[in-house]
């Protein structure tokens, strides 16, 4: 355990994960769509066979931007990846890491195939409203899951520019925060107070 820790933290150290205005316009804006995810969480916008369902959604969707706010400068998958190449060289299988990050990124996607199955049965019948933040909240989920696993090739490619400098990390790791806000503010436009029509799909 002892020979663990000193590998861990003899290359990854607490700190600000990335200090650039890059960095802290990410957080700005994931804390930004989690006020919004749990402003349509606290709002009585929901037709009421789905109301409490899309309202635990929302609440759910705030949680994890706000975890990812916070893991954006504690920049805790560096930890995670840190961990996972100290225990190869302690363990000896270093040199078979590759087959283990192929292992690890089908075991993501399999977890990830089965929450969005999940989330479509929780959020069944609502999906007029709700699709774009699904795609959104597992497009960013998976980012920052693929990122954990330390692909070398897939962090040079997020770390080259785009248009104005901006890095293409930033363009891929705000997709997903900007799809979910979208849906959140389009809410707004349902605001009629609860549908007791009885429409097909609302239930």
């Amino acid at each position: 355990m002892q020979d663990i820790y000193s590998c861990v933290f003899g290359t990854w150290q607490p700190g600000i994960g990335d200090p650039t205005w890059q960095g802290w316009t990410t957080v700005a804006v994931y804390l930004a769509v989690a006020a919004l995810a749990l402003r349509a969480a606290s709002r009585g916008v929901f037709p009421a066979p789905s109301a409490r369902r899309e309202r635990i959604f929302w609440s759910l969707v705030a949680l994890v931007l706000l975890g990812l706010a916070i893991n954006k400068q504690l920049d805790l998958q560096s930890a995670l990846t840190a961990t996972g190449r100290c225990l190869a060289k302690l363990q000896g299988w270093y040199g078979q890491r590759r087959a283990v990050q192929t292992e690890f990124i089908a075991a993501i996607g399999t977890l990830s195939l089965l929450s969005l199955i999940g989330l479509l049965w929780l959020l069944r019948g609502t999906l007029r409203r709700s699709a774009p933040a699904i795609v959104g909240l597992c497009f960013v989920s998976g980012f920052v899951l693929i990122r954990a696993a330390g692909f070398h090739h897939f962090d040079h490619l997020l770390g080259m520019p785009t248009l104005l400098s901006v890095r293409a990390n930033m363009v891929l790791e705000l997709t997903g925060p900007l799809l979910i806000a979208a849906a959140a503010l389009a809410l707004k436009h349902d605001d009629r107070g609860p549908d007791t029509s009885g429409r097909p799909g609302d239930c």
